[in-house]
């Protein structure tokens, strides 16, 4: 059961960074050598807005996971 708990800590905490960087426009996370070659490809609004729908799924399929541990 930890391990289910941890996963969906990761991935909510994931979530919350990605979505944040891409309403907040974080320099730092743009900037970073994983991130750099989606800006370069598709421009920094568009990376803004796929990261900021990647964070909206990373938090829905962390609370997915919650209620499919609890059995609702």
């Amino acid at each position: 059961m930890f391990l289910h708990h941890l996963i969906q800590t990761i991935f909510l905490l994931a979530g919350a960074t990605s979505l944040l960087a891409a309403l907040l426009d974080w320099e730092w996370f743009f900037n970073t050598k994983n991130a750099e070659p989606i800006v370069k490809a598709v421009g920094r609004k568009n990376s803004r807005w796929l990261y900021g729908a990647l964070g909206v799924i990373l938090i829905a399929a962390a609370i997915g996971f919650y209620y499919r541990i609890r059995g609702l």
